[in-house]
């Protein structure tokens, strides 16, 4: 059977070709018999029209392994179309998505004979599709403007008797359509989106079909609860009047508030029949990656990425040979439900958008779990947690000898040799690496002036930026030295450790923390001045995360050896300063670029450090439990910390 089907997806890629599918109604004869693919995993199966009496077929392929596990559920992979693309998808998901149920929705069967004899077999795909009512005099037997119908067809009767007569996920359907098909698939999108969860739609509208999608969308009723869905959408090089269509639909789905819509828009290619074989392929590629937290290792942004269908979750974690060690989670059953209850919470929205959530126990860790666009083997974008790992690599140059405790008390700029103090503005030595750390430098730059300042990069290059910056500010005194978030001061520090450490401090964080923990998939960006952002622009995976929030557990020893100075993660997780932001909760106190907070469990207080980025990027550390806790997101409001905690501390303080 792969054979067989090796060589159809073969030929079909390297001729390139495909039957002709366009909007319009002429037909063609080359493909108006059709031929269904011989198979004994094809069930062909008659399904009636309940509202109106119309005969269908769907044609059903099934997994290989389906009857070898009565307990596995599949997704789905429902396609219009199906005597045109059966070939094609069933090919593309043997190689590619073999645990997927395959449902071909063919055109009617009892179609007149005189449109039979007009159109082809494939008359009713003109009416079953179309979403718009208008009449055609050239064409007076069509009636079109048949979607709504249609689309009530497949919820009602086919999707209900697949989901009555197979395992099914009903978490992971799918629909595939090209041309016309596509086309309807963006009417189901837009009209009832939770039909599927994930949409194909291969070259699916020419700029005619918008208005009527536009109308549409305005009598929409506003939806209960916002729904979620991964869309992708391509079409042919050639086919350049799709692109402005395809733009304003997307621009369409964006302005619904009551959908969030994971869009990847891909242009293959060729034009509307030669980019077919390669859409299939590379969309049965993507729909993959939703179903899997494991990547297939394709470059994508992070925004590309679509959400997973399911959850996964596991309370015996995965040993990956990644340096991390593994058990399993280890707590009474009310807390374990607990902790699971959470995980779906969250994968269902309730607290947010969040995409991992880890937890480690005494240096194992014990439950894993990914949402949305989480990934287990994905870097992750970090935000300003980045600022409490630029604080732990500070704390590797002070255990190298680089800087001593006392250094962070001293002048910043007497760590700068290429800094010219004649230039500067006046008490810059009141700034120190200790000021900088809680965010209480004091430079006081006029940002409109700054950015035009930003225009000549030249002059802002290596410890440039911090004369530059120095020389524009406002004197630096007693009253401007007051806790003001971010406000050039990790790049204060960035800048210090560059010109201490052997080499640059590029190097340094790969091969004196990164290297050391085994953290190899990470992205690190570079700022303007060429040195490693401080603040925020990296990303390294949510098990990674584990890796440094277990560095601070013990104290900064790894294996036995002292990474990160002690007294300097002391200092730095002891609460120095009192944020002032109005949003930040009373309790929480600012160290070192890292976070305090005291945790109430049962009248006993412990005591919380944590990385904190913006979007919902957590590492959570109870030392007196031996805990770390990871979450990541991209969560907007990032209100998720009241909940971690309530729910995952206390079952950790009866272990």
């Amino acid at each position: 059977m792969r054979i067989i089907k090796l060589l159809i997806l073969t030929c079909a890629l390297s001729l390139n070709t495909v039957f002709a599918q366009e909007n319009n109604v002429s037909g063609n004869s080359q493909i108006e018999n059709g031929s269904a693919l011989e198979s004994p995993q094809i069930r062909v199966i008659p399904i009636k029209d309940s509202n109106n009496e119309r005969n269908y077929e769907l044609y059903i392929e099934l997994p290989e392994d389906y009857t070898e596990n009565n307990s596995k559920k599949y997704p789905v992979l429902y396609y219009t179309d199906a005597m045109w693309h059966l070939e094609m998808l069933s090919g593309s998901t043997e190689y590619i998505l073999e645990n997927v149920i395959l449902v071909g929705i063919s055109w009617q069967k009892d179609i007149a004979k005189d449109l039979k004899q007009q159109y082809g077999a494939h008359a009713s795909r003109f009416t079953d599709y179309s979403f718009w009512k208008k009449t055609n005099p050239n064409h007076p037997k069509l009636k079109f403007g048949q979607a709504k119908n249609h689309l009530e067809f497949i919820r009602n009767d086919v999707i209900q008797y697949v989901e009555n007569n197979y395992r099914t996920d009903s978490n992971s359907r799918s629909y595939f359509g090209y041309s016309l098909s596509g086309a309807f698939g963006a009417y189901i999108l837009l009209t009832r989106p939770d039909t599927f969860d994930n949409y194909i739609l291969g070259s699916p509208l020419n700029k005619g079909l918008i208005p009527y999608l536009s109308e549409i969308n305005t009598e929409l009723e506003p939806l209960e609860s916002t729904l979620n869905a991964n869309v992708f959408i391509a079409y042919g090089t050639l086919e350049k009047e799709k692109d402005e269509p395809i733009d304003e639909f997307i621009k369409l789905l964006d302005s619904r508030k009551d959908l969030t819509v994971s869009i990847q828009n891909k242009v293959i290619e060729g034009d509307h029949q030669t980019a077919f074989p390669m859409i299939a392929v590379q969309s049965v590629t993507w729909l993959s990656s939703l179903m899997s937290h494991v990547s297939s290792g394709n470059e994508v942004s992070f925004w590309d990425i679509p959400y997973l269908n399911n959850a996964f979750v596991n309370t015996t974690p995965e040993d990956r040979k990644d340096r991390i060690s593994v058990d399993t989670l280890a707590v009474s059953s009310n807390d374990r439900k607990a902790i699971l209850n959470l995980s779906q919470e969250i994968f269902d929205g309730k607290h947010g958008s969040y995409d991992a959530l880890l937890i480690s126990h005494k240096n194992k860790l014990v439950f894993e779990s990914y949402y949305k666009k989480g990934r287990i083997n994905l870097p992750h974008g970090q935000a300003s947690a980045v600022k409490a790992y630029t604080s732990l690599v500070l704390g590797r140059a002070i255990q190298m000898g680089y800087l001593s405790m006392e250094d962070l008390n001293k002048p910043l700029i007497s760590f700068l040799k290429d800094i010219n103090p004649e230039k500067i503005t006046k008490g810059a030595e009141k700034i120190t690496l200790h000021k900088a750390l809680t965010m209480h430098g004091g430079l006081n730059i006029d940002r409109d002036k700054w950015k035009e300042i930003e225009k000549d990069s030249t002059r802002l290059k290596g410890q440039g930026f911090i004369q530059t910056l120095l020389e524009h500010s406002e004197p630096i005194t007693s009253a401007s030295q007051t806790y003001l978030y971010g406000n050039f001061n990790p790049m204060l520090v960035m800048t210090v450790i560059d010109a201490v450490v052997p080499g640059t401090a590029e190097d340094f964080i790969k091969t004196e923390l990164l290297d050391k923990l085994g953290i190899t998939n990470y992205k690190w960006s570079t700022h303007i001045s060429g040195l490693p952002e401080a603040g925020w622009r990296a990303s390294i995976m949510s098990r990674d995360m584990i890796k440094l929030g277990n560095l601070v557990l013990n104290k900064g020893k790894l294996n036995g050896e002292q990474l990160i100075s002690a007294d300097y993660l002391e200092k730095a997780n002891s609460g120095i300063v009192k944020p002032t932001q109005d949003w930040i909760p009373k309790t929480y106190r600012y160290g070192y670029f890292w976070y305090q907070t005291p945790i109430m469990v049962d009248s006993k207080s412990y005591d919380a450090t944590f990385a904190w980025g913006g979007g919902g990027q957590h590492i959570i550390v109870v030392a007196a439990l031996d805990l770390t806790i990871v979450i990541s997101g991209h969560d907007g409001k990032d209100t998720i910390m009241t909940q971690l905690l309530k729910t995952i501390v206390p079952a950790f303080v009866k272990t």
